[in-house]
């Protein structure tokens, strides 16, 4: 099919009610998705509770063979995702306004930013913002192209690779898949569905088996990546808990944490999107604000403040080594800590995408992308070097329990804030932090997951909004249990595995909103 004329005459046809069964901007059929969606995850959630070491094994052959593969396509997708952000930034479409010329954001920026930073970013930061520059420095895990623990370039590359897993291209991923799905719904009135960002290349295939195959792809994805987050998350919770009680070794905490968090998303979805996710992500970012600033003011503060702008600088010098993937000396690391990492961003995509177009309504493409894409950036600079410093120091310094390094990834927060003072307060700010993060990740993720599988109800449906809820907690659930021992590597292994084939759409998609925006009027 053609695009520009034949696209938007095409669009108006396939919007009206009469003609096609689709209207105000939701598909009217019951779509199979939803229940062949749920019944692959829950066939998979109890073959792993039934066969434990048997699924343990084959996710771990699986990702072996998706990284010996694939390694290479994980790794060119952020790239490909970023430049065409910068297009649409610089080029005449970035004053096109989602929505049209009238529309007003139903957000105030301050709560839009607060949304993205919660729904994107929030549990990672709490894990990783202290472990991933210490693992790096001191070779806990692999180091970044093999560098030598301890040294000038180690401790360089450590806050490098960091911003690397953090900053411009995995939040060109969001941005894309979100600018796509903000478009095809505020400015085609097509449904707020992954499918719909297929227009330009499938026409009205959208509403086939192709775009059903397509937004089987997005929900699998979500709940896998979303489950995954879950997961580390609550293994984080109940090992600060089990530290903070001195219960180290009580096996049944994690699942425990995962019950609440399932009950607490809950009644935040029956709150509602503006009385639940808008206020817990605004009172997430207020309270890492605060936990932000104290670590700040106590650690070592000229230090954090001249690293912001250092390891922000390091952070662009780096990058060209950082993305390739060929002639590595660092391969394991490489596949350990970076493809992971854009694999999980990856599978986050469908989610935070159509979260972000969800309550982005009335920004230009411009402010849409450059917020997305350098708000989380610099707070990602600001966080990690904070948090990492402190513990790269309480390393050297022989302070603390991160005097031997890392002994347990899940403690590391709570044993560098115990070196600092009033551990016991902000130990239980981080582990508020932490939960609440978790529950704003699965109440959106539910309301995202409903959207994805909507049957032609303009409101979203509360009872499958819980019901997702309630898949997403025991997906999580059933892959700690089946990954036992090595249960974070059976979390990223099936992370791994369940974004490759959303990796080949999100390629797709950005095709697709090139073809969409070049036919544009402007």
């Amino acid at each position: 099919m053609q695009v520009g004329k034949s696209f938007h005459g095409e669009r108006r046809a396939l919007t009206d009610p009469s003609k096609n069964g689709v209207g105000t901007g939701f598909f009217q059929p019951a779509k199979p998705t939803l229940w062949v969606s749920a019944g692959l995850v829950a066939l998979f959630s109890s073959l792993t509770l039934i066969f434990p070491t048997i699924a343990s094994s084959v996710l771990a052959s699986a990702r072996v063979w998706t990284l010996s593969q694939f390694d290479w396509l994980f790794a060119v997708t952020p790239v490909l995702a970023l430049t065409a952000c910068i297009f649409f930034a610089v080029s005449p479409v970035g004053g096109i306004r989602l929505g049209g010329a009238d529309a007003q954001p139903e957000f105030s920026r301050a709560s839009w930013i607060a949304m993205l930073f919660a729904a994107g970013v929030g549990i990672g930061f709490m894990f990783y913002g202290t472990t991933e520059p210490l693992a790096y420095y001191s070779d806990w895990a692999g180091a970044p192209l093999a560098t030598q623990a301890g040294s000038p370039e180690a401790r360089r590359l450590a806050f490098s690779a960091t911003l690397f897993h953090w900053g411009l291209a995995p939040w060109a991923i969001y941005a894309t898949v979100g600018l796509a799905l903000g478009y095809s719904t505020y400015n085609c009135n097509l449904p707020l569905s992954i499918r719909s960002a297929f227009f330009p290349i499938f026409g009205d295939g959208v509403f086939s088996w192709r775009g059903a195959l397509v937004d089987l792809f997005a929900t699998v994805s979500t709940i896998f990546g979303l489950a995954t987050t879950i997961g580390i998350g609550a293994t984080q919770a109940s090992a600060g808990l089990s530290h903070l009680i001195g219960a180290e070794g009580a096996t049944a905490t994690p699942y425990a944490v995962i019950a609440l968090i399932t009950g607490a998303a809950i009644i935040s979805v029956l709150r509602g999107v503006n009385d639940g996710v808008r206020w817990l992500s605004n009172f997430n970012l207020a309270l890492a604000l605060i936990l932000l600033a104290f670590v700040v003011a106590v650690g070592p503060t000229i230090d954090i403040i001249a690293g912001v702008a250092r390891n922000s600088v390091a952070y662009v010098m780096d990058t060209p080594a950082l993305t390739a993937w060929l002639g590595r000396p660092d391969v394991n690391w490489f596949h350990d800590w970076t493809i992971f990492y854009w694999a999980w961003w990856i599978s986050w995509s469908p989610f935070v995408g159509l979260f972000i177009a969800r309550i982005s309504k009335g920004r230009t493409i411009r402010e849409f992308v450059v917020i997305i894409l350098f708000a989380p950036t610099m707070i990602a600079a600001i966080w990690f070097t904070a948090f990492g410093e402190t513990a790269i120091q309480q390393f050297e310094a022989g302070s603390g329990a991160l005097a031997g390094g890392i002994s347990d990834a899940s403690l590391t927060l709570f044993q560098m804030l115990a070196v600092l003072p009033g551990a016991a307060v902000t130990s239980a700010i981080a582990m508020a932090l932490l939960i609440v993060f978790i529950v704003t990740s699965a109440d959106s993720g539910a309301l995202v997951l409903e959207r994805l599988n909507a049957t032609g109800r303009d409101e979203p449906s509360l009872k499958l909004r819980v019901f997702w809820t309630l898949m997403l907690g025991s997906t999580a659930a059933a892959l700690l249990l089946g990954g036992g021992v090595s249960a974070l590597q059976t979390l990223q292994a099936a992370v791994i595995v369940a974004a490759l084939p959303f990796t080949i759409i999100i390629i797709l998609i950005t095709l697709a909103l090139v073809m969409a925006l070049s036919q544009q009027k402007r």
